[in-house]
């Protein structure tokens, strides 16, 4: 839900595309989430709030609680994500540590916001959360690799209320293989293996965002329920290894899984020296004096100016999305567009803007209910499955 006074804000991006009152209602009526959110990693970052309305054009940040409120995203899953390291003893204890630290920064701002945001585990606690007017915070893991190899640590993080994870990143794992390095174990491990069945046995998501096509292809013949991948798009589109094919997109549809789609990996990345430093130090705004803030912005104003972003837009996104929903049908598709972790385009580049989508796919014919299973419902239905499949076991 989102207030009036966020309804009356426009938020206009540079494509002109504004959304209606009309839009801007059915968007607020909608329950709207989001698959893949990295935002936890800004919860450690000194001086750094979740209950702060930042502005991105200054520490990058895409979303905060004032911006989830205006536009109009109930929440999502909170990622738990952690970098590949090396796979020995000290590197799983040092990626188990990070992992520990981060779940228990995301512990710390729920119970630090509790008349705004509430952890839900079901589908039925999300409506409940959102009927009261908090924010729905679900948790994931954005690779399993501080499970180090004990899968009992799996049921431990699903007490912390955890509800899916990935197995691997962008470099190969103990449990499998990634879409972006080369293939060490031809598709899961043995004891990649193991975890997709105690990810089944538990009840909790499997993403394959990040896996490679023959990890992918395991995961199909193996898991007992369906699964989804929280942030990733068409290779129709973009022809990316983290993208799938559309071949594979029909099976995970008729597996009655979810492709959450994502804002990145829509074309090939624009990289700017000059750019890229001045983003280095967006960094650490919160570290910077008034006047180290002041030279950020003039510099960047200056670079933008002289050499203007050409990465992908809010029409590239859009086409990805109607891709999607072509191939694989209403049923089956989602947004997982990963924000705060490298995610958002030209004219979406925050959170603020989400009631674009909403009108754009009113503009193209979809009706209110079936953006609202766009929105939560299909990735809600595969949470359910899931539950449902742990009980039966």
């Amino acid at each position: 839900m989102i207030s009036l006074l966020a309804l009356a804000i426009a938020l206009s991006g540079p494509d002109g595309d504004t959304p209606s009152p009309a839009d801007r209602l059915a968007h607020q009526q909608m329950l709207v989430l989001d698959t893949h959110i990295d935002t936890p990693e800004l919860f450690e970052h000194p001086g750094w709030k979740f209950d702060e309305w930042h502005d991105r054009d200054f520490d990058k940040s895409q979303i905060d609680l004032p911006r989830m409120e205006q536009g109009g995203l109930d929440g999502g899953f909170f990622a738990v994500y952690t970098g590949q390291g090396p796979l020995t003893p000290e590197g799983y204890a040092k990626a188990r540590d990070g992992a520990l630290t981060r779940e228990m920064w995301i512990q710390r701002v729920v119970a630090a916001n509790p008349d705004k945001m509430e952890f839900a585990t079901t589908p039925e606690d999300a409506y409940r959360i959102n009927k009261a007017g908090k924010r729905i915070v679900f948790q994931s893991i954005e690779n399993s690799y501080p499970l180090g190899e004990d899968l009992t640590l799996l049921k431990w993080y699903y007490d912390q209320g955890v509800r899916m994870a990935g197995p691997i990143h962008f470099r190969n794992n103990q449990f499998g293989d990634s879409a972006t390095d080369k293939p060490k174990w031809n598709g899961l491990s043995p004891l990649g293996k193991q975890w997709v069945a105690e990810m089944n046995r538990l009840g909790m998501i499997i993403d394959v965002s990040h896996s490679s096509d023959d990890v992918f292809d395991q995961v199909l013949a193996l898991s007992k329920v369906p699964f989804i991948a929280s942030h990733s798009g068409p290779r129709a589109i973009f022809n990316h290894p983290r993208n799938l094919d559309d071949e594979r997109m029909r099976k995970l549809a008729k597996a009655g899984g979810v492709l959450q789609v994502n804002s990145v990996y829509l074309v090939a990345g624009d990289h700017d020296a000059e750019r890229n430093k001045i983003s280095d130090r967006q960094d650490n705004w919160h570290a910077l004096s008034d006047a180290e803030q002041k030279k950020l912005i003039a510099d960047k104003a200056k670079a933008d100016a002289t050499n203007p972003y050409q990465g992908a837009d809010f029409e590239l996104f859009m086409k990805s999305l109607l891709h999607c929903i072509a191939v694989m049908g209403v049923d089956h598709v989602g947004i997982g567009a990963d924000w705060d972790g490298g995610g958002g385009v030209r004219g979406l580049e925050d959170i603020t803007a989400l009631p674009k989508v909403t009108a754009r796919l009113r503009k193209e014919g979809f009706s209110d209910a079936d953006i609202e299973k766009i929105w939560s419902g299909n990735v809600l239905r595969v949470l359910k499955a899931v539950e449902d499949g742990a009980a039966k076991k």
